[in-house]
């Protein structure tokens, strides 16, 4: 969309992520680091980003096909792992794409396998594991079977990878985690008995790569961490920089007495004749509309949101701040001076986790990009 109407844009600094990349790939050398870059790299920009860590980045790992699809059509040429493991009728196009897929379901071996021999093609899977998450992978017991299913194809299929997810890496207690290492390692070790291999062994998220360092393994793959956030201060990087900025104008400034109510459902009076700024960003650009004790900044200070969240406006109390005026720009996360509204504060305001805010921001909200 344009940006030189509606104020409201995301600003995303891709030397940051590049920064961010850099730090984690120290941190788990000499694993690999696999940017994660599903859906739309976590609200900033899936080729934007992707074309940012080139040349820095071994893979890049997605959930979607669709996703990996959109790289490739903007000329995105490393490799890319599809996570998600929902294949429908679309195994020609991953292979002729050069996707990366990871497989749970041995019909998925047996397709893939058709498909790569009526192109006297080679692909390369990844096997996914179920340790614990309950969602998708080869339950442990049935790793087995679906080995020797893949031994009786023919060439056209071969397992470069085995992989898993944790469910728990950045809980309070290790336990679950250590647990669901230890299961995984156990396939791994029935893997090398099978006479698989070079086998690509990965399963540490950004929490798990950080608090685990043995499920490191072969690669890493960091998701929110890029973006300069985790997911729990028992995993917290403290180096890490936000990449993403959200902002918008003062569309509209009014005076209302003591007693009137602010937006839908007058769920907020004011107690004293007060000023009520009107800001052009709503939950249809990915605020959340539920927020409680929420604050933006105007002018290096705070001031906080009044009443319901509308789908394309917000208000916000401006009784304490006589020097603002229509245009005045209104940051909602980033940095403002000295004070700081980050992804975490409206996670908080709103109830619910980090990745749920990034994923959030709209595409109508454009993305502005610096380097």
């Amino acid at each position: 969309m344009r940006t030189s109407i509606r104020p409201t844009v995301a600003e995303v600094d891709l030397a940051v992520i590049k920064r961010n990349f850099d730090l984690i790939t120290g941190l788990v050398a000499p694993a690999d680091v696999w940017a994660v870059v599903k859906a739309d790299a976590y609200g900033h920009g899936a080729v934007a980003v992707a074309r940012a860590l080139a040349g820095r980045c071994e893979a890049l790992a997605v959930s979607l096909v669709e996703e990996g699809l959109e790289l490739r059509a903007a000329g995105v040429r490393a490799p890319i792992l599809v996570l998600g493991a929902y294949y429908d009728r679309c195994h020609d196009q991953v292979i002729e794409e050069g996707l990366t897929p990871v497989i749970y379901d041995p019909r998925d071996l047996d397709l893939f396998a058709a498909a790569a021999a009526a192109r006297s093609k080679r692909i390369d899977v990844h096997v996914k594991v179920d340790t614990g998450m309950s969602r998708l992978g080869v339950a442990p017991l049935l790793l087995p079977e679906l080995l020797d299913r893949a031994a009786t194809l023919s060439g056209g299929v071969r397992i470069a990878g085995l992989c898993t997810h944790f469910a728990t890496a950045d809980a309070p207690t290790e336990a679950e985690t250590r647990a669901a290492l230890h299961r995984f390692n156990g396939c791994l070790d029935l893997a090398v008995r099978r006479g698989l291999g070079p086998l690509v062994r990965h399963a540490a998220n950004s929490a798990a790569a950080i608090r685990f360092p043995e499920a490191r393994l072969d690669a890493v793959r960091p998701g929110l961490a890029l973006y300069g956030t985790m997911s729990s201060p028992l995993v917290a990087v403290p180096d890490l920089e936000p990449a993403l900025r959200l902002s918008t104008r003062l569309m509209a400034i009014r005076q209302i007495p003591a007693g009137a109510a602010v937006s839908y459902g007058a769920r907020w009076v004011a107690p004293r004749a007060s000023t009520i700024g009107t800001l052009p960003v709503g939950y249809a650009d990915g605020y959340p509309r539920h927020v409680q004790a929420a604050e933006v900044l105007i002018r290096g200070r705070r001031a906080p949101i009044v009443g319901a969240v509308c789908m394309d406006m917000l208000m916000v109390d401006l009784t304490e701040h006589a020097q603002a005026s229509v245009g005045d720009v209104v940051t909602l996360i980033g940095q403002d001076g000295a004070e700081h509204v980050g992804v975490d504060d409206v996670a908080g305001w709103a109830g619910t986790v980090n990745y749920e805010i990034l994923c959030g921001i709209s595409k109508r909200v454009p993305r502005i990009y610096k380097d």
